[in-house]
């Protein structure tokens, strides 16, 4: 019998955060050097009130747990929000749910236009695997010319790990990379066994020994809002709001919108770069 994909990702997380928790933070002694980090697959049973043989087939990915298996096992695992609705998000009933499996996410013209229109503003459109779909004038001077990158190369995450630019763009670019891992494991919980997906994480294993370490921690975060500091090449240090809004007509794609507080010097930046980048795409034009 083929095992499910999504409780073999559940068993998978359990075991990742189970390896996070010291005793201390549970109450339990510590009890000397461990042979493995974290907590004992008995010591999670005993604090959730389950037996150590039920525990271990729920790592194993062989059973279903029941919601109050969940809340206790969120609770002793002192999971985040994101955790916890990633944890019940994996351990949903799926009898009578089709799995979601985007293929290809496509961008109509009216998104496009609205992206165009944004004259001073960096936008761009992101798919559950971080792919790139559509982006304006000003997303592209600000992180890259996404146009120059094959369709099937261009995902955020792997620009991430394998673009140098981007280390040197991002100052804080591990936290950013993180980040970005984890978010891409969130955005697909309802995408098991998905193709591409399994080829993009395939190929940046094989890659980058971090990437492989980072995917490996089950780590997830919800892609909603935040702040990052970028070195620009062109105008230098920039901070910047970003905030991720769901596109209604397809609810697999994410606006992500870069703004910055009026009458800052990234407010003043982005305005510069807005012209540097109108007066690059008149040259090329004229050149051509």
């Amino acid at each position: 019998m083929k095992r499910d994909p999504r409780r073999h990702d559940l068993g998978e997380f359990l075991k990742a955060r189970r390896a996070e928790l010291a005793p201390a933070v549970v109450g339990l002694p510590d009890g000397g050097p461990r042979r493995v980090a974290g907590l004992r697959r008995e010591e999670i049973a005993v604090l959730a009130a389950i037996s150590t043989d039920y525990y271990a087939r729920l790592e194993q990915g062989r059973i279903q747990p029941s919601p109050s298996v969940l809340e206790s096992l969120a609770r002793v695992l002192h999971l985040d929000d994101d955790q916890r609705a990633y944890l019940y998000e994996l351990a949903a009933n799926n009898e009578f749910r089709a799995p979601r499996r985007p293929s290809h996410p496509r961008v109509q013209p009216q998104l496009q236009r609205m992206l165009d229109d944004m004259a001073h503003t960096p936008a761009f459109v992101i798919g559950p695997r971080t792919e790139i779909v559509a982006w304006n004038a000003m997303a592209a001077a600000l992180i890259t010319d996404f146009g120059k990158i094959p369709e099937k190369q261009r995902y955020y995450i792997r620009l991430l790990i394998t673009d140098p630019a981007m280390r040197d763009l991002y100052a804080d670019w591990e936290g950013v990379t993180r980040l970005a891992i984890a978010q891409m494991r969130m955005h697909n919980t309802n995408n098991p066994g998905d193709v591409r997906l399994a080829a993009l994480v395939g190929e940046l294993s094989a890659q980058d020994e971090q990437f492989r370490r980072w995917w490996g921690a089950h780590d997830v975060a919800v892609r909603d809002t935040g702040n990052k500091h970028l070195r620009h090449p062109v105008v230098g240090s920039l901070y910047l709001d970003w905030n991720a809004v769901t596109w209604a007509a397809d609810p697999d794609l994410q606006i992500i919108v870069w703004t910055a507080e009026p009458g800052t010097p990234t407010h003043d930046s982005l305005r510069v770069l807005a012209s540097w980048s109108a007066d690059s795409s008149r040259s090329t034009r004229s050149s051509t």
